[in-house]
């Protein structure tokens, strides 16, 4: 892992790190070393920055990684979540590397989404007159907190005790406004809108056990072989929408955007079947596997409506033999995919609030296991 990230291009995550003549600034951090101990831990199933932290103690291999330097916590966490661009061109050039090498081919690309759980409780979902009521709440504990000029703590305390309430305040009234957001979009519903005042990215999505739990979608594209061999992710995405339609289209252009091309066949399931995205796939010179639901109008009944021919084509092309069994390879690439990030990489659950930091995790996660499944080729 130490010599294939030595070869990419690390200077975005030191585009921040100034110096000035004549005085001795603060230590920095390799983002080399970083980058390693990071994607050594999310190998070994490990997310969480502290117990990377403890490894580093005690653990030979975390040992090697830092040498004889302590790595806290607090700047593991920092370096996770302040890097998301970095995170994102450093994807882009893994998976260009991959294209440039003849590793990669486009020729077949499956996507999937799958919801992992955010850092959110159930009972932090409040109503909007719920929130008022933690808004009050907050500024109370919050003017508490200044009026305590006592000796009981330190400074440092204090000032932690006021970033604690000052927190708490901001989360209030982002939920606040994201409650009156989400009640405008619903009209005249009766359901009461409701946002979590710990993760207000987080929303109460249906599990794949069947369960409804607050949490984010999580969008893979994956590359690969419906025979075996080795799978590259070529596109990820967190959104908080918990349908997959209306994902293809962007996913395609992401991964146009990270290769300069676009793949020549993409499968996903049928909760991708949108017309406008077929049609858009179409426009994009990509052939769309993705089975119709089993509501869906006939073949027949589209053309009387006068359906984009686009959408005729896909309807056609799904009822062949060979589409049918060029569809059996989805399967294979993408959950396959989706069980190692949750079982074999630490992404079951997320431990950062917020999509902006949840995609720093998921960046990593997949920058982890394209290095994984191509390590002895590139090195």
């Amino acid at each position: 892992m130490w010599t294939v990230l030595g070869g990419f291009d690390l200077s975005a995550f030191s585009a921040e790190v100034t110096s000035v003549a004549g005085d001795a600034g603060r230590p920095q951090l390799s983002p080399r070393m970083m980058l390693t101990l990071w994607c050594f831990a999310i190998s070994e199933g490990v997310g969480s920055a502290r117990k990377i932290a403890r490894l580093i103690r005690r653990d030979t291999a975390y040992r090697w990684i830092v040498g004889d330097l302590t790595v806290s916590h607090d700047k593991l966490s920092k370096f996770r979540r302040e890097h998301g661009a970095a995170f994102d061109a450093l994807f882009t050039d893994v998976v260009a590397t991959l294209t440039h090498k003849g590793l990669l081919s486009l020729d077949l690309v499956t996507q999937d989404g799958t919801r992992t759980r955010a850092a959110a409780s159930a009972p932090s979902f409040r109503s909007f007159g719920s929130l008022l009521q933690c808004r009050e709440q907050a500024a109370l504990h919050l003017k508490a907190v200044l009026a305590d000029d006592t000796n009981e703590h330190t400074k440092a305390e204090r000032a932690r005790r006021e970033a604690a309430a000052r927190d708490y305040q901001a989360r209030v009234e982002a939920a606040i406004d994201t409650v009156k957001a989400l009640q405008a979009g619903r009209g005249e519903k009766k359901t009461e809108a409701r946002a979590s005042t710990t993760d207000v990215d987080a929303r109460v999505m249906k599990m794949g056990d069947g369960g409804f739990r607050p949490a984010l979608n999580v969008q893979y594209a994956v590359a690969g072989s419906g025979e075996g061999g080795p799978r590259a992710i070529v596109g990820v995405m967190v959104t908080n929408v918990g349908s997959d339609m209306g994902c293809l289209t962007p996913m395609i252009e992401q991964i146009e955007a990270r290769t300069g091309e676009t793949p020549n066949m993409l499968l996903a399931d049928g909760g991708y079947a949108k017309h406008d995205d077929i049609v858009q796939a179409t426009q994009h010179e990509v052939t769309v596997l993705v089975p119709p639901s089993d509501r869906a109008k006939s073949i027949e009944t589209l053309r009387q409506e006068g359906a984009p021919p686009e959408v005729i084509a896909w309807r056609e092309r799904m009822e062949t033999p060979e589409a049918k069994e060029q569809y059996r390879a989805r399967a294979s690439l993408c959950e396959l995919t989706n069980a190692h990030q949750k079982e074999h990489h630490g992404i079951r659950q997320f431990l950062v609030r917020g999509i902006p930091k949840a995609t720093c995790v998921i960046l990593m996660g997949a920058i982890t296991m394209n290095l994984l499944q191509f390590a002895a080729r590139l090195s």
